[in-house]
């Protein structure tokens, strides 16, 4: 056997491993969304939580965090900040009073209408080397592996690290209602 021919990779492992071409092509694609999400000045974890409310209407930040495995004190810091740039409203819930019911505003609907665009576009150019029922073989694999794998359909594993550092000490779960911006004097 000559030497160029040991070094050469086992035929079908050519690109590594299935597991290691997922996780390339996974970082890849994230990476290239984020870019192409820089306009909007959100982050795909912002984008993570916009569409969340916007698909759980009325779901309490708790209910949010708990579907999305984000500590409830990180997500009321989240949904702070997408309150204050006018996205996210809280309204009280009519049943419980201790807790705040989330709804994207008519901008935050706008905005997640817009990342929605870029979502497909990024899709399409991601996807541009598979034709229609490669592409629809591709997903349907790829549902069947993480329905396996008891990943929650729609939501990034990486969400329940967001806010987090190696750093960090476990807290206490923050109340239902969170904060709330003062409105005017008391």
């Amino acid at each position: 056997m000559k030497k160029d021919e040991e070094a050469r990779p086992a035929p079908g492992r050519e690109g590594g491993s299935t597991a290691f071409l997922l996780a390339q092509l996974g970082a890849h694609a994230a990476s290239r969304f984020a870019e192409h999400l820089g306009p909007t000045g959100l982050s795909p974890p912002q984008v993570g939580i916009l569409r969340a409310i916007g698909n759980g209407a009325g779901s309490s930040q708790h209910a949010l965090a708990k579907r999305l495995s984000i500590l409830p004190s990180r997500m009321v810091v989240l949904v702070d900040e997408l309150e204050g740039r006018g996205l996210v409203e809280r309204r009280d819930n009519p049943e419980d009073r201790r807790l705040y019911e989330l709804h994207l505003s008519p901008r935050g609907r706008q905005t997640l209408e817009s990342v929605g665009r870029i979502a497909r576009a990024h899709d399409e150019a991601l996807c541009a080397a598979l034709d229609e029922r490669e592409r629809g073989q591709l997903r349907a694999l790829l549902l069947r592996i993480a329905e396996h794998q008891g990943l929650t359909p729609g939501v990034h594993p990486g969400m329940r690290h967001v806010g987090k550092t190696t750093s960090d000490a476990p807290q206490a779960p923050s109340g239902g209602r969170g904060r709330r911006p003062k409105k005017g004097p008391p």
